[in-house]
C-alpha cells in the first residue's frame, strides 16, 4: 500500500490513541460506508420494479434476489476467515470491483439464470441496508481507531454515513422517472443506467480504501484463531438470536415495501423513493440518539426497548387506509428499527478480545446473511398469495428475537458498563486489563 508510517501503539482497548492518520482512517471509512450506501439504496428500490419490468415473476424475483444475498454470504466467509491473513484493504479492494463489475453485468441480460449469476457476483443486496463483506472488515477496522469510551459513538457516526447514503440513494431511485420524463428514454434502459451509475459509486470506493493507513490492519494475525471460552459463549447466544432477527429482516426487504407500496397504493417510484429519502434521514439521527440511550440504559436494552415497539409499527403500516398514512407510521417505524444497528455492533465487539473481532464480526454477519438470502425466496412464495403476508411473519419473527434477546444476554455486559467508579485507593488493573483484554461479566 505504499510506504507508511508505523503504527501507533494500541491504548487500554484494543484502539488507537487519536492521532492524524487515526482520524483520517475514519474519515475514509465513513466516506466509502457512505458510497458503497448511495448504491445499495438505490438498488433496494430499484431492483424489484426492475426485475418486474423484465418479466419475471414474483417467486423467480426472489430467486435472483436470494442469489446476491448468496453472493454476499460466500464473501463474507472469506473476509471472516481470510480476512486478516488477505489483509483487510486488499480484500475491500477487490469486494468494490466485484460489486462494480457485477452490478454492470445485471443490467446486460433479462434471463433468470443469467441475472442470478449476475446477482451473486455483485452481491445485490435487495434488503436496501448496507451489510455483508465489506461491513465486517470496516466493522473490525473501525474499534482500533477509536478507544472504549467512545467506541459505541464511532460506531453511531459510521452507520450515519451510511443512512445518509441510503437517503441520497433514494434520491437517485429517482432518476429513471427523471430521465424517462426528461430525455425521453424508454423505461428499462433507464432502470439500466441507474444501476450502472450505483455500480461505479462502488467503484469509486476502491482508490480510497488503497489510502487506509496500516492501523486498520491486525497487528497479530494467527493461523488459527481459537477463541476464549467467554467469547464462545457470547458468540454462540448472539448468532442464535441474530439469525431469527434477519430471517425476519429478510422478509421486510426495501425491494418487497416498494413493490408493496407501488401495488397497493398505486404510486410511483418517485413516492416511494421520498419517502425511503425522509426514512433514512430518520435512521441517520436515531444512531446518534441510540448512542445517547445506551450510555443510559446499556446496550442490550436500547436493542430491546427500540425492537418491540418498531414491530408492532410495522403492523400498522400494513393496515392504513391510504399511502400518506402509511408513509406517516412507517416513518415512525423507522426512527426506531435502525437504533439496535451500532448497539449490537459496539457490543459485540466490546465482549471479545481485539484479535478476535474479524471472526466474530464475520461469523454474526455470516449468520444473519444466510438468513437473508433465505427469506426472499420464501417472501416471493408468501406474495403470491397476499402481498402483506412476508410483513407479518417479519414482524413476528423480530418480536421474538427482542424477547429472547433480553433473556439470553442481559447477563453478559461489555467492560464500560461493569466498570465501577474510580476512588483514590482504587487498585490498579491487571495486566489482561491494561491489554484490552478483559474479559466481559456472565453474570446469572
Amino acid at each position: 500500500m505504499g510506504t507508511e508510517p508505523p503504527a501507533p501503539a494500541p491504548n487500554v482497548d484494543g484502539g488507537l490513541p487519536v492521532t492524524t492518520h487515526v482520524n483520517r482512517d475514519r474519515g475514509i471509512l465513513n466516506t466509502t460506508v457512505f458510497l458503497r450506501s448511495v448504491s445499495t439504496g438505490t438498488v433496494g428500490i430499484l431492483i424489484g420494479n426492475y426485475l418486474a419490468k423484465v418479466g419475471l415473476t414474483t417467486t423467480e424475483m426472489g430467486v435472483v434476489m436470494g442469489a446476491g444475498l448468496a453472493g454476499n454470504t460466500f464473501n463474507a466467509a472469506v473476509a471472516t476467515f481470510y480476512g486478516d491473513r488477505l489483509g483487510r484493504r486488499r480484500l475491500l479492494i477487490a469486494l468494490a470491483i466485484l460489486m462494480g463489475v457485477g452490478g454492470v453485468l445485471v443490467t446486460m441480460e433479462a434471463r433468470i439464470a443469467f441475472l442470478a449469476a449476475a446477482a451473486f457476483i455483485a452481491m445485490t443486496n435487495a434488503n436496501g441496508r448496507e451489510r455483508g463483506a465489506s461491513l465486517i472488515l470496516e466493522q473490525s477496522m473501525l474499534p482500533s481507531l477509536t478507544d472504549a469510551a467512545n467506541r459505541t459513538r464511532a460506531f453511531a457516526w459510521f452507520n450515519m454515513a451510511g443512512d445518509i447514503g441510503l437517503g441520497v440513494g433514494g434520491l437517485l431511485a429517482m432518476t429513471p422517472a427523471i430521465v424517462q420524463r426528461q430525455v425521453g428514454m424508454g423505461e428499462i434502459r433507464s432502470y439500466q443506467l441507474t444501476l450502472i451509475l450505483c455500480a461505479c459509486a462502488v467503484l469509486i470506493t476502491a482508490p480510497l480504501t488503497a489510502m487506509l493507513s496500516r492501523a486498520v490492519e491486525p497487528t497479530v494475525i494467527q493461523p488459527r484463531l481459537v477463541l476464549a471460552p467467554q467469547s464462545r459463549t457470547l458468540l454462540t447466544r448472539i448468532s442464535t438470536l441474530f439469525a431469527i432477527d434477519a430471517l425476519g429482516g429478510g422478509f421486510i426487504t426495501t425491494a418487497w415495501l416498494t413493490y408493496y407500496f407501488t401495488k397497493t397504493f398505486g404510486v410511483s417510484e418517485v413516492e416511494v423513493g421520498l419517502l425511503f429519502v425522509g426514512a433514512r434521514v430518520v435512521n441517520a439521527i436515531s444512531h446518534i440518539g441510540a448512542a445517547w440511550i445506551a450510555r443510559h440504559i446499556g446496550l442490550v436494552n436500547t436493542m430491546v426497548v427500540t425492537s418491540l415497539p418498531s414491530s408492532g409499527l410495522l403492523l400498522t403500516v400494513l393496515i392504513a387506509p391510504s399511502f400518506p398514512v402509511a408513509a406517516l407510521l412507517f416513518l415512525i417505524r423507522e426512527g426506531l428499527v435502525q437504533m439496535d444497528v451500532p448497539t449490537r455492533q459496539s457490543y459485540v465487539m466490546a465482549c471479545v478480545r481485539p484479535e478476535e473481532r474479524t471472526q466474530v464480526s464475520g461469523i454474526t454477519h455470516l449468520v444473519r446473511l444466510a438468513s437473508w438470502a433465505v427469506a426472499p425466496v420464501i417472501g416471493g412464495w408468501l406474495m403470491s398469495f397476499a402481498l402483506a403476508t412476508p410483513f407479518f411473519v417479519g414482524a413476528a419473527l423480530k418480536v421474538i428475537y427482542a424477547v429472547l434477546l433480553y433473556f439470553a444476554c442481559r447477563s453478559i455486559r461489555p467492560p464500560e458498563e461493569e466498570a465501577e467508579p474510580k476512588t483514590a485507593d482504587a487498585k490498579p488493573a491487571d495486566e489482561d486489563s491494561q491489554m484490552g483484554l478483559a474479559p466481559v461479566v456472565l453474570k446469572g
